[in-house]
C-alpha cells in the first residue's frame, strides 16, 4: 500500500500570511500579498487543486491513500475537506488547522471534532506561510495551547506541525520535545523531515539543529513524513533529487525507517516534478532501503499513524 502522507486540496487558495492576504488567480498564478508568486503548474485556468484533482494523480501514480492537511496559506477549509472525506472514505483522512489565537478557537475545534470527524490537528509555523509569521510571539508549549494538546490526546487525534526553516522562531525543538514528553499517548508527525539545510550542508550549526530536531523520532510518539524535500535542493539537483535522498539515508539511520514516512505536499511541489517523479525518487532510488523497509516508508507508517492499523 502507498499513501501521501502530506497532501493538500482546495477549490481556491483563499489564506493569510504575514506577507499579507493569499488568493488563486489564474493557471497556477496565486496572489501572496502584494506579489504574484505560480503555485502549481498551469493545469487549468482557474487555479484550483479539487479532491479529484488530487485523486487522478494518485490514481495515475499508483497511490492508495492520501492525508489532506491544512495550513493559513491555502485558507480554512473545514467543510471542504470533510466533505472530500465523506465522499472518499477509503482514500482519504483529514485534518484541520485552527488559528490559537482565534476567540472562538474551541468552538472550530469541537465542530472539526464532533461534527466533522476530522482526525488530525495541524499546525504550521512557518514564518512566511504559517503561525509565527502571524503572532511572531507563538510557542507550541505555551500555557495558553495547553488546552488543545490536552483535548488531542483525549480524543485520539494526531498532531501534525510544519516547524520551518532551521534558525527560525518556528523550528521549536525544544517545546515539541516537552510536548511529547507530556502528552505520551499523542502522535505527533513532523512535516518536511524537520526542513534539512539542503544546500547548506555544509553548515555545521544548521546540521546539528537538524540532527536535534530529527532525534526527537527516537521517542515512542514521534514521526516526520517526506513532504517538499525536492523543494529545498538546489535548482540543479533535479530528478531523482540526489540531496533529498541523502538526507532520507541519514534520518533512517538516525532513527530508523519505522518513523519515515512519504508525502508529497502536492500541488506546490508539482512544480518541481511529476507526481510520479515525487513517488519514484523514492520507490526506485532509495536503494539504501530493504524491501521491509521501503514498505513501511511508502505507506505501512502512514496506515498506523493516520489510520491506526497495526500489523
Amino acid at each position: 500500500m502507498i499513501i501521501d502522507a502530506h497532501a493538500h486540496i482546495m477549490t481556491a487558495v483563499n489564506g493569510m500570511t504575514a506577507s499579507g492576504p493569499t488568493g488563486s488567480l489564474s493557471w497556477g498564478v496565486v496572489r501572496w500579498g502584494d506579489e504574484t508568486v505560480r503555485l502549481m503548474p498551469p493545469f487549468n485556468e482557474e487555479t484550483s487543486f479539487p479532491a479529484e484533482a488530487l485523486l487522478a494523480q494518485m490514481d495515475w501514480a499508483g497511490v492508495e491513500r492520501a492525508v489532506l492537511l491544512q495550513g493559513p496559506f491555502y485558507g480554512e477549509a473545514n467543510a471542504y475537506v470533510a466533505s472530500a472525506v465523506e465522499h472518499y472514505p477509503d482514500r482519504f483522512v483529514g485534518a484541520f488547522a485552527p488559528d490559537p489565537h482565534a476567540p472562538d478557537v474551541r468552538q472550530v475545534y469541537k465542530q472539526c471534532v464532533e461534527d466533522y470527524g476530522l482526525r488530525i490537528l495541524k499546525f504550521e509555523l512557518t514564518e512566511p506561510t504559517g503561525l509565527t509569521g502571524l503572532y511572531p510571539d507563538l510557542r507550541l508549549n505555551a500555557p495558553e495551547h495547553g488546552w488543545i494538546f490536552e483535548a488531542a490526546e483525549r480524543d485520539g487525534l494526531v498532531v501534525t506541525l510544519d516547524l520551518g526553516k532551521i534558525g527560525s522562531r518556528a523550528y521549536q525543538t525544544e517545546a515539541v520535545a516537552a510536548l511529547a514528553e507530556r502528552h505520551p499517548n499523542l502522535t505527533f508527525v513532523i512535516a518536511h523531515l524537520a526542513q534539512p539545510p539542503i544546500g547548506e550542508n555544509n553548515n555545521a550549526e544548521l546540521d546539528d539543529k537538524w540532527r536535534e530536531q530529527i532525534l526527537l523520532g527516537r521517542r515512542q510518539n514521534v514521526f516526520f513524513d517526506l513532504s517538499a524535500l525536492p523543494a529545498y535542493a538546489p535548482d540543479f539537483d533535479e530528478y531523482p533529487y540526489v540531496a533529498a535522498r541523502m538526507y532520507i539515508k541519514r534520518a533512517v539511520d538516525l532513527i530508523s525507517a519505522e518513523k519515515i514516512m512519504w508525502g508529497t505536499d502536492v500541488p506546490g511541489l508539482l512544480t518541481s516534478g511529476s507526481y510520479r517523479q515525487l513517488l519514484n525518487y523514492v520507490r526506485l532510488h532509495c536503494d539504501f532501503l530493504s524491501e521491509a523497509e521501503m514498505a513501511d516508508a511508502l505507506g505501512l507508517n502512514a496506515l498506523r499513524v493516520y489510520w491506526g492499523d497495526d500489523f
